[in-house]
């Protein structure tokens, strides 16, 4: 089974300890198979980018995985502008990345 976490707003250095809060809380609780969706995301920094790569790094190594969906074009420019769009599986709808990534 595949866990959807769906941040909402920016997410910054202000608000990236909560969504790393979230997703360290249930992978915790034994989740190995996540989808974040970032339909409702409107500003990625850094830290946001940080907290997703390193979410990525735990489930891998408890043999999961973590693909991400539904990017706004401002959030999708800075995945592509730091390289990261290279590093994660990103759909376009979670319909399609619940069909690739059946957990």
């Amino acid at each position: 089974m595949t866990r959807v976490i769906s941040p909402v707003g920016r997410i910054d250095g202000a608000t990236s300890p909560a969504m790393e809060s979230e997703i360290t809380e249930v992978i915790a609780g034994g989740e190995r198979h996540l989808l974040i969706d970032l339909s409702k995301v409107d500003y990625m920094s850094s830290a946001g980018l940080r907290v997703l790569l390193a979410a990525m790094k735990k489930v891998k190594a408890l043999q999961g995985d973590m693909v991400l969906c539904c990017m706004q074009p401002f959030v999708k420019e800075v995945f592509d502008l730091t390289g990261f769009s290279r590093i994660f599986s990103i759909y376009a709808s979670e319909e399609e990345a619940l069909r690739q990534h059946q957990g």
